[in-house]
């Protein structure tokens, strides 16, 4: 699948957003299709956090692959995969922040190669209709939680 980018604005300040960004465990909760985040591994130096992370998500059946994420103070998550299902996965999260940093514009960018056939429409299901609600549900949340 080529890149798909989508962009979404969150009523909080991007450390609150950066936080449920990186609250790898707690996505079962609140992502349908999540059936498991496991953190392998963290790494914390100069500002800069490293994890290694075990997703499993079930989209048709369960895909199962390793991320390595790195965040980058507030404004940026970027991600590679490690291993799994996949060919490729890599992406990340790049948060502006808006009125005054009360608020936040996130922009999700993913370029991931399945390594099979997958049908046009299947993939443009994806990204017009999951892509958008999964967004929608890491808004909700970070606008749910109390503030930090």
């Amino acid at each position: 699948m080529p890149i798909a980018r989508r962009e979404v604005v969150v009523d909080v300040p991007p450390a609150a957003l950066m936080a449920v960004l990186t609250d790898f465990a707690a996505y079962p909760l609140f992502l349908p299709a999540m059936e498991e985040a496991s953190v392998l591994a963290r790494s914390d130096e100069g500002g800069r956090s490293t994890w290694t992370v075990r997703f499993a998500v079930r989209i048709v059946r369960r895909l199962a692959y390793t991320l390595r994420l790195e965040r980058d103070g507030d404004h940026r998550l970027r991600w590679s995969l490690l291993e799994g299902v996949f060919r490729s996965n890599d992406g990340g999260w790049t948060l502006e922040p808006l009125d005054g940093g009360t608020r936040t514009r996130a922009t999700y960018e993913v370029e991931l190669d399945v390594g099979m056939f997958v049908p046009g429409s299947v993939i443009k299901t994806l990204v017009d209709q999951d892509l958008p609600r999964t967004l929608a549900a890491f808004k909700a949340r970070a606008e749910r939680l109390p503030p930090a």
